[in-house]
């Protein structure tokens, strides 16, 4: 067992080359390895070094960021040199790394910039874990938006990469202490914070100026590459949310046999607000995806099913046993689980779980006036039905089933009737 842990402290030497080029038809990328000098925390020596290793010890891996080229294909522009986020991290950057990053810790931080670059318009924090959203939140301020991040999903959030969009302040600082985060990136640190946050040994304190200027990144496409295992590859432009504004959502309808199916309800002000937020979140993670928001907030996340009412279901159980350890935490300042076991062997009074549990269930996870979102059509009602049943309020999904009348009915025959927007456009990620 001591070996196997040693393995995660292990920095491999990987034997990729220092540069490296890519070839498309007459076009050519130039890409230069991204190395660190950082101390060592086993040797007590500086060591150059990239990736510490792959996605699991074993695994050599290397960054590299694009020095040179620009790639024209059609009549797409690829992103172009001087665009660099995470592969232009330096060592300035790295302002506390404890050991040197894994590809794990730098893939999470590229996709919470993928959300964050959607939500600039206020302050907003997303909690990275294994590629995907524990939880994001916008706030009123920064600090505000990381406290509702957090709790969102406050087990899954334990160890994860928090991404904010706004220079961190000391009261923030001051809260990420309290948890353990392995990463933490940001545009700016105001002073004082370094201070408070390096008091967490082996928290990773990366800063990336570009961070307030992410906004610009909404519509530059990437290549994106997936390796086969015999060794090919597909290539695929990256996807562009079209999703911006509420003019640019559009009424359920349909027709079926000769019959036309509209929305009752349009959504309120306040619907369309948590529609292209939930929709801009989205395009972080992995599919099959149904998400519930609510107020600037993600309630549930469900990610990467292979069927479509499974994962709504898999997201409000998660919205229910998240909102209950919200609520225990917040009283009692113990996890739910954690309160579960010591009622079990007499140390605690059972009627504290069970005034939790009355509230959430009279509450229904926090997911009663929700939006319901989902990265692709519904092929059946069932999926709505289970949602509509938990107090959603409204639904925001590409369209295009030839069953999409089922959903206008199920949201149509709800009481109070729930409104519904099409996209047009799905966001599969895998």
């Amino acid at each position: 067992m001591e070996e196997y842990k040693k393995m995660y402290r292990t920095i491999m030497e990987d034997h990729f080359p220092d540069e490296m080029g890519i070839q498309f038809g007459d076009h050519r990328l130039l890409y230069r390895k991204r190395t660190w000098k950082l101390l060592d925390p086993a040797s007590q020596q500086i060591i150059e070094k990239g990736l510490r290793y792959g996605e699991n010890p074993g695994q050599e891996a290397a960054l590299y960021e694009l020095v040179n080229g620009n790639l024209v294909l059609g009549d797409c522009h690829f992103i172009g040199p001087d665009f660099g986020l995470v592969s232009h991290i330096t060592d300035e950057d790295m302002i506390q790394a404890g050991k040197h990053p894994g590809k794990i810790n730098l893939t999470d931080v590229d996709n919470g910039l993928n959300i964050l670059k959607y939500l600039m318009r206020k302050p907003a924090v997303t909690i990275m874990k294994h590629n995907n959203p524990c939880g994001v939140a916008y706030g009123e301020s920064i600090s505000e938006a990381y406290e509702k991040s957090n709790m969102a999903d406050r087990i899954a959030a334990f160890g994860g990469c928090a991404a904010f969009n706004r220079p961190i302040d000391k009261t923030t600082a001051e809260m990420i202490r309290q948890n353990y985060l392995e990463v933490v990136v940001a545009p700016e640190y105001e002073e004082g914070t370094i201070e408070i946050l390096t008091k967490r040994s082996n928290l990773r304190i990366i800063r990336i100026r570009k961070i307030d200027r992410l906004e610009q990144y909404r519509n530059l496409r990437f290549v994106d590459f997936k390796s086969l295992i015999d060794g090919g590859i597909i290539v695929q432009q990256s996807p562009i949310n079209a999703i911006t504004k509420k003019e640019d959502l559009k009424p359920a309808a349909a027709s079926y046999k000769g019959k036309q199916y509209t929305i009752y309800r349009m959504p309120t002000e306040g619907e369309y607000d948590d529609m292209i937020f939930g929709w801009a979140v989205e395009q972080g993670i992995t599919s099959n995806s149904v998400i519930y928001v609510k107020d600037g907030v993600t309630v549930g996340i469900g990610t990467g099913e292979q069927d479509r009412v499974g994962v709504a279901e898999i997201a409000i159980f998660k919205a229910y046993t998240k909102y209950a350890d919200a609520l225990c935490f917040k009283a009692y300042g113990i996890p739910y689980k954690i309160m579960e076991g010591e009622i079990q062997v007499g140390r605690r009074d059972p009627s504290q779980k069970e005034g939790i549990d009355d509230q959430v269930a009279g509450e229904k996870g926090g997911l009663m006036g929700s939006i319901m979102v989902s990265d692709a059509f519904f092929p059946f009602r069932d999926g709505v039905d289970v949602a509509i049943k938990e107090g959603i309020t409204g639904i925001i999904q590409p369209g295009g089933s030839e069953r999409d009348f089922e959903s206008i009915e199920a949201c149509n025959e709800a009481v109070p009737p729930v409104t519904m927007v099409f996209t047009g456009q799905r966001s599969f990620k895998h």
